[in-house]
């Protein structure tokens, strides 16, 4: 083993001088380490997808005199609003809502969950603590009003299961939100015990 560790370091310093062979292990060990130090951040989440680019063929444009004469055309025609359409589109139209109708739906079951903080504060259900945990804000929150204890424990465990385990957000995930904000909204109206918050 001496012997092999010997020629090799003596075959190196004939091609390189061995301080500069140190200095190259020193800073390749240096590179590892910083590469390990900050492994998540520079593996791509995904592969690149190499996609062939579309070959697209001109247009033949209609004349206006083409088109039939009277009647709206489909174009002019109002289009049905459902599903998420069926939101309003301008400032009534809440941040979750326009995630959600983006397919953003991860961000969008975040962002509900802050709604239903800001309603816990406004009522005075909860003091914000900065750092807090949705664990402990459920605690907390059903201490001062224990109605809200189910809604607020399903929603903390639909976030905990997208943003911390990383599940995959779907439609269900957002429209299941909703209906816990709901109850949210109800058990908030319903008077406190005791007559008020403690």
């Amino acid at each position: 083993m001496s012997r092999w560790w010997t020629e090799a370091v003596a075959a190196l310093g004939d091609v390189l001088p061995l301080p500069l062979a140190a200095l190259l292990l020193v800073l390749v060990a240096g590179l590892t380490a910083l590469a390990w130090y900050h492994f998540p951040a520079w593996v791509p989440r995904r592969l690149p997808r190499w996609r062939l680019p579309r070959l697209r063929l001109p247009r033949w444009r209609r004349r206006r005199a083409d088109r039939p004469a009277g009647g709206p055309t489909a174009a002019t025609l109002p289009r049905p609003r459902t599903g998420d359409d069926a939101l309003p589109a301008g400032p009534g139209r809440s941040l979750a809502d326009r995630l959600a109708a983006e397919g953003r739906y991860a961000e969008a079951v975040r962002e509900r969950l802050r709604d239903m903080v800001r309603r816990l504060v406004a009522v005075g259900a909860v003091a914000p603590r900065p750092g807090m945990t949705v664990t402990e804000l459920t605690d907390a929150a059903a201490h001062a009003r224990p109605p809200v204890d189910p809604p607020l424990r399903a929603a903390g465990a639909i976030f905990t299961e997208l943003w911390y385990a990383q599940r995959p957000a779907a439609a269900g995930h957002d429209r299941r939100m909703r209906e816990l904000a709901d109850e949210l909204d109800r058990a908030l109206a319903a008077p406190p015990p005791d007559g008020g918050t403690r």
